[in-house]
């Protein structure tokens, strides 16, 4: 088929790639513009947009669809399908509606669970048993399309933001490609009203660790906000970010350490396996507490 490829970020790479190595023409990307980034404020082209140059395919990254201008010169490109992933533009009515078999856009939950901005960090910091990606036939409301296809996966116990994302990102690349060598005979179900959720966008306040809360809950919260914004709390003065943790036994006054970096919460404990602290790199728990000593019975917060 003749596509249009919409996306942005990392999430929407193997996309990409699964769209090419499925032998479909690639009318032309669209991804966000180039931002300045790093301490030289030098452009950084987005992954989409370094991955398509890879590949000799055409990029284009407008500010904005709403000018005819910008509608017409997406119209010419004649295309069967656009295919959206985590592109970060709204589309108008008239860009929804050129290409022949309109546009069809992968989001990364089980709609109409989760709709919005944020469906994986939503899936884990709720306790979801599983989620999934949703073919979907986009209209102009937010997620509200009807699906064409879907596919469930288990949400995995110590399963972080970051390893569900890469998960679901390979998912999607396989489910739109399926798709679209269906698209005849896949019929589009309309979402029903009933258990409708909106995954809101990640707010850093959120972030900041209450020990007084259960240990399912804090689990949930430092892999669900894992890598980014990532959970954290204080130590010595200083912020030390929580990245991966597990279950554990234990219990003592909120906070406390009980042994290594197994920490006391509300109720039950977590097991923090990797951190970060303040000015450094990632690091599992081991390597941090063999440079920086937290003896049981230090207090985090505060």
């Amino acid at each position: 088929m003749r596509v249009v490829f919409m996306g942005t970020p990392d999430f929407s790479v193997p996309v990409l790639e699964a769209l090419v190595e499925a032998g479909h023409e690639v009318a032309a990307v669209y991804c966000q513009p180039p931002r300045r980034a790093g301490r030289g404020k030098k452009e950084r082209l987005t992954p989409v947009h370094a991955k398509a140059e890879s590949l000799g395919l055409e990029v284009r990254h407008p500010v904005s669809l709403k000018s005819e201008e910008a509608q017409a010169e997406f119209a010419a490109l004649k295309a069967d399908v656009a295919v959206v992933v985590a592109y970060g533009l709204l589309l108008p009515q008239a860009v929804l509606d050129a290409p022949a078999q309109g546009c069809l856009n992968i989001h990364a939950s089980l709609l109409p669970r989760w709709r919005g901005a944020a469906p994986i960090h939503r899936a884990i910091m709720a306790g979801d048993a599983e989620t999934g990606v949703c073919i979907m036939q986009m209209e102009a409301g937010l997620d509200t399309g009807p699906v064409l296809l879907r596919k469930a996966t288990p949400i995995a116990a110590e399963e972080t933001t970051q390893d569900l994302h890469d998960r679901l990102s390979v998912m999607g690349a396989a489910a739109i490609v399926e798709a679209l060598n269906r698209l005849a005979d896949l019929v589009a179900e309309p979402q029903p009203d009933e258990g409708v959720t909106y995954a809101h966008k990640i707010d850093k306040a959120e972030a900041q660790i209450d020990w007084t809360a259960s240990a399912a809950e804090i689990d949930r919260q430092i892999r669900g906000l894992s890598p980014f914004p990532g959970a954290w709390t204080m130590l010595a003065g200083k912020r030390l970010k929580l990245l991966r943790c597990r279950l554990a036994k234990g219990a003592g006054a909120p906070g406390a350490v009980l042994d290594g970096l197994t920490i006391a919460c509300g109720t039950d404990a977590v097991q923090v396996t990797e951190v970060q602290a303040e000015g450094r790199g990632r690091q599992a728990a081991d390597e941090f507490l063999r440079g920086t000593p937290v003896p049981p019975g230090t207090v985090l917060g505060g």
